[in-house]
């Protein structure tokens, strides 16, 4: 399929209803250049829903103008399928279905002929068509990056749940599910991988009857325990990081003779958290 040789065929007018589907059709099989067309006329005539008569004219009609040129054929179960090529410079040349501008003269603010495009904060002028104008190509994501995330989040869902008790994973297909809804939910996939290791660590010591089904352990949402002693964990260290700091810049008030034993990258951190000042680190005797 050819964006460009469908939107080419969409902007032209080609005398008639029939005629324009025919050619969408034929224009959606088209590569980029217009060839490696080989379709049937009762494919088209199935697809299009026009009858068989008016399918084989217009084909031929499009041959006679030169809009579409015969460029080989291809071997079927009921004999050869004719390949076309459509002719871009034929296209081109037809009228087009764009109403034509409207000039009204020279006025005291003139006329914007093309779309607005808004007021942005660094005043960079947004995109030159409206997303509904004939020029504008919507490409859809293409299936080699959909299935490239698809993938990667697979991989991360395999990968928690190859954390979980060995022997206890039970319908692996939900299980997957279940981590991918939570992930998408906006739980971080690394924490989620910790509670599940967490759980397994905890789990070790158990019977193999008290060890919860993968299944119904995500469906009970019980990684929710491991992470909120995951987010216990961090407080705790934030905690002990920022009393480890007030002590360091306590020594510095001081001029302590620790000091000594402070590195350039604790000063550093204490200067940027604004608990000492430059002249103070001076004063203790250190570099700054």
């Amino acid at each position: 399929m050819s964006w460009r040789i469908a939107n080419e065929c969409a902007e032209r007018r080609f005398g008639s209803a029939a005629r324009k589907q025919i050619i969408m059709f034929l224009a959606d099989k088209a590569s980029d250049d217009g060839s490696g067309i080989w379709c049937s006329k009762g494919t088209i005539q199935r697809h299009t829903e026009l009858s068989e008569s008016t399918v084989k004219r217009t084909i031929i009609d499009f041959l006679r103008e030169g809009i579409l040129i015969e460029t080989g054929r291809r071997h079927c179960k009921n004999g050869y399928t004719v390949i076309y090529r459509i002719v871009l410079e034929r296209v081109a040349a037809l009228e087009p279905t764009a109403e034509p501008d409207i000039e009204t003269g020279v006025t005291v603010n003139p006329v914007q002929h093309e779309p607005g495009t808004g007021s942005t904060v660094n005043g960079v002028r947004g995109s030159r068509w409206t997303p509904n104008h004939p020029k504008t190509i919507h490409k859809p994501p293409t299936r080699r990056r959909e299935a490239a995330e698809e993938e990667f989040e697979d991989l991360e869902s395999e990968k928690i749940l190859a954390a979980y008790p060995e022997g206890r994973i039970r319908d692996r297909r939900t299980s997957l599910r279940l981590i991918a809804a939570a992930v998408k939910a906006g739980v971080k996939p690394d924490d989620l991988l910790q509670a599940v290791k967490a759980y397994a660590k905890e789990s070790e010591g158990y019977t193999r009857s008290k060890v919860c089904f993968s299944d119904n352990w995500f469906k009970m949402r019980r990684w929710e325990k491991g992470l909120a002693q995951i987010q216990a964990d961090r407080e705790k260290a934030r905690e002990a990081e920022a009393k480890g700091r007030a002590s360091l810049a306590e020594w510095i008030h001081e001029r302590h003779p620790l000091c000594r034993h402070i590195t350039n990258r604790q000063i550093e951190d204490l200067i940027a958290s604004k608990l000492v000042t430059p002249e103070q680190v001076r004063a203790a005797g250190l570099q700054v």
